[in-house]
């Protein structure tokens, strides 16, 4: 029999993945929140909507978590986890904190239930296309049974081990991103500092070795002005960040590198850079005018 699927927090990334889910066939619960655009679409899809978490937990088999953060996951859990059967499934699609993730594996796993963490890579556009990709902590069995699931709104599926290692992956990869985002502001702003322009700049990069899919989205903001070229907020890297200092101090391992880029991201956030609409392209800005111009 297939699957029941539940779905909260239909943001940016969300209300893609819940769409693509809905087009494979699955019955899909979403529980409503403020913001009624996407609750209505997905309603008009033939989604239900859930008044309560415990609602949800009992119309669902695999429930989806797509949230700012592990706070935010960890309360969602707690009031899910009461009306979920004996079996079920969460799947936490969030960036979230190693550690939580291991401490609430264990805890659901005395209570019946598998947590997978499946954080994602790509972008709202390739949400609502469907070709995200998806790095997934997992059981083996567990794995195999949310696999056609995850296939729905991911072209790419890699199960990188047991549970927590797809969010310690993720945050290894958002290091890299964020890593560039904070070279690529400071080369930017000393670049402006000494007379090269950000034209004169790209035309060299692009199309070099140093070109990437990620210049190229941060650069859709400082060269074409787009401001909604790469909308991943100045405060989740901040927070993506910080979790990986974390997880480095957990592991003994020394990350200079890591932390210079969070000082960048929280002197943004200091200077006023924390609304919801303050992007981490937008960190060029911040750089420059802490430099004057």
């Amino acid at each position: 029999m297939q699957e029941s699927i539940g779905f909260i927090g239909l943001g940016y990334m969300g209300h893609g993945m819940a769409k693509n889910i809905l087009a494979k066939g699955y019955g899909l619960t979403v529980l409503g929140h403020r913001n009624r655009e996407p609750i209505e679409d997905l309603l008009s899809r033939g989604a239900h909507e859930a008044a309560s978490e415990q609602t949800l937990a009992d119309a669902s088999d695999i429930v989806f978590l797509c949230l700012p953060g592990s706070p935010q996951v960890e309360a969602v859990i707690e009031k899910l986890s009461a009306g979920l059967s004996d079996g079920a499934v969460i799947v936490d699609c969030s960036t979230s904190d190693p550690v939580s993730t291991a401490r609430l594996s264990q805890t659901l796993a005395e209570r019946g239930i598998h947590l997978v963490d499946a954080p994602l890579g790509g972008t709202p556009v390739q949400a609502e296309e469907g070709i995200l990709s998806a790095m997934v902590g997992a059981d083996d069995a567990v794995f195999e049974r949310v696999k056609p699931v995850i296939e729905a709104w991911a072209s790419t599926v890699v199960h990188i081990g047991r549970p927590g290692d797809g969010h310690r992956m993720k945050l290894l990869n958002n290091f890299l991103s964020l890593g560039y985002a904070a070279l690529y502001s400071e080369a930017l702003a000393l670049g402006q500092k000494v007379g090269i322009s950000v034209e004169t700049f790209d035309s060299v990069i692009r199309g070099s070795r140093m070109d990437c899919g990620f210049y190229q989205t941060f650069m859709g903001y400082a060269l074409e002005g787009n401001r909604e070229a790469h909308k991943f907020t100045l405060t989740n890297a901040l927070k993506d960040l910080t979790y990986l200092e974390s997880m480095a101090d957990s592991a003994g391992v020394a990350n200079p590198t890591g932390n210079a880029a969070k000082n960048s991201f929280a002197m943004a956030l200091a200077a006023g850079g924390n609304g919801p609409e303050d992007y981490v392209p937008h960190l060029a800005d911040f750089v420059a005018r802490r430099n004057g111009m």
